[in-house]
């Protein structure tokens, strides 16, 4: 019988922070049915049981302002190909709830959040026998691709803007050692501007941006990562042809796919759902490697 996607919702705890809603696939044989969550549908059983030892554990981290539901179609083929795969909500910063976007606070407990789904998915007593303690990636998209930096261990430095004295200063994030390879995407990474600020990420990056990308450039965005990691073996870097700042999501229900709701659209010539299974195949072919997954 074909693996099925297997879904559990908890809640990482954020110290004395808010707790960060997590949704979590994983590698099921039990009957999938239609999940919704707002205008997404998601394939899946819910509670349904766990098949599979030592799994890798996947963290997607999503964009400003957004959802990780946008990647539901990577999440579901990550868990089918056997990973366990989190999609946490970053509180103050998803789309239902996104008062601290552009702020300090927000460069600061994204990271953090990443850190409390890990611990927490280990700590579950349901997930946390099934993985592996040493195989954990970090997929992040456009500001998620910053979080995903951050805890490969990224200095970041935040803008005049976005403290409440309007004084640059450096965001205190911590490495989490678990995290043995990320996979960015149309990242956004002028966080990352001061030099030396990617010198401690020694970890392997897949890195995908958008040629035509005019939110996060890759002549700015892609290319600060590409000037700033110490070992440029580690690092596979690609630029997508036609494609934009969003086209890495999954298509939208057709119900959202209009002018506009630019998230929906693509730069001509570029077509979405024909370039997923691509992504997906790239993702799980890195992270095999890098995790040594087998």
């Amino acid at each position: 019988m074909p693996l099925t996607v297997g879904l559990r919702e908890i809640e990482a705890k954020d110290g004395a922070h808010a707790p960060v809603r997590v949704l979590v696939l994983y590698p099921s044989k039990t009957e999938q049915r239609s999940e919704t969550f707002g205008r997404y549908t998601l394939e899946a059983a819910r509670d349904g049981e766990i098949v599979g030892e030592r799994m890798p554990l996947v963290v997607l981290s999503h964009g400003t302002g957004s959802t990780p539901l946008t990647f539901r179609g990577l999440a579901a083929h990550l868990a089918r190909e056997g990973a366990i795969v989190a999609l946490p909500f970053h509180t103050g910063n998803h789309r239902d709830d996104n008062q601290l976007a552009h702020t300090f606070a927000n460069l600061e407990n994204r990271p953090r959040h990443v850190h409390a789904v890990i611990d927490a998915l280990h700590a579950d007593p349901a997930i946390g026998p099934h993985l592996a303690a040493d195989q954990v990636a970090v997929i992040g998209h456009s500001i998620g691709a910053y979080t995903a930096l951050a805890v490969a261990g990224g200095k970041p430095t935040c803008f005049p803007n976005e403290t409440p004295d309007h004084v640059a200063r450096a965001v205190p994030v911590e490495r989490d050692a678990r995290v043995r390879a990320v996979v960015l995407l149309a990242p956004a990474s002028v966080w990352y501007l001061r030099e030396g600020s990617l010198a401690e990420v020694d970890v392997p990056v897949l890195l995908r941006s958008g040629a035509e990308d005019l939110l996060a450039p890759p002549s700015v965005h892609a290319s600060i990562v590409e000037r700033g990691l110490p070992h440029p073996e580690l690092l596979d870097p690609a630029r997508v042809p036609n494609a934009g700042h969003f086209s890495f999501q999954s298509p939208f229900p057709p119900e959202m796919t209009r002018l506009d709701f630019p998230p929906s659209q693509d730069p001509p010539g570029f077509d979405r759902a024909s370039y997923q299974p691509v992504l997906a195949a790239e993702v799980t072919t890195f992270l095999r490697r890098a995790l040594a997954w087998s």
